[in-house]
């Protein structure tokens, strides 16, 4: 049995080759360039100023990829946020057992293989959880732009808390 067309010829519409892969047809107005941006998660922050400025200018113009930026930034900061609190809850649960005596040596797991005990501690758990949600952090930080957003939206807050309190003082000194 073969599979595929058979040796016709397959009739191809028109549209189907002008059809952008990762955007639709309703939503960004510049199909190439979603495309490109789509491709990067609408990232640009790697990008050099010169070239991100067209970028900028397609996300001030399309809604669509802004949109599109916007639910990815939020789908990073909280993966980002979910593995901080996961490192913080391990952190936490480590910081309990060493200060309960008897939790440290209270066993999970007792396995006999090979006739040979292994013994799954409350702490050996803690300390695997740990090693695991940070190892995951890291990850997270690297493969995402999260810190440098989040780092961009602290700076902002920032700049937008000095100019008030300077309102604030140059009001209350005129």
């Amino acid at each position: 049995m073969t599979s595929g067309n058979q040796g016709y010829a397959k009739e191809v519409d028109g549209d189907a080759l002008a059809t952008p892969r990762y955007t639709s047809h309703d939503g960004c107005v510049d199909p190439v360039v979603g495309d490109i941006l789509s491709s990067w998660r609408y990232d640009i922050s790697g990008i050099t100023p010169a070239m991100r400025g067209d970028y900028e200018e397609h996300f001030a113009e399309c809604a669509y990829c802004r949109s599109r930026q916007h639910l990815h930034r939020t789908i990073d900061v909280v993966l980002i946020g979910m593995t901080t609190i996961s490192t913080a809850a391990f952190v936490l649960a480590l910081a309990i057992i060493h200060h309960i005596q008897p939790l440290q040596h209270w066993a999970l797991v007792s396995l006999h293989l090979w006739e040979i005990p292994i013994v799954l501690s409350l702490q050996a758990a803690a300390i695997g959880g740990l090693l695991l949600s940070f190892l995951c952090w890291v990850l997270v930080a690297i493969a995402t732009p999260a810190p440098v957003f989040l780092t961009g939206v602290a700076l902002n807050q920032a700049r937008s808390l000095h100019a008030r309190s300077l309102v604030d003082r140059d009001s209350r000194v005129a």
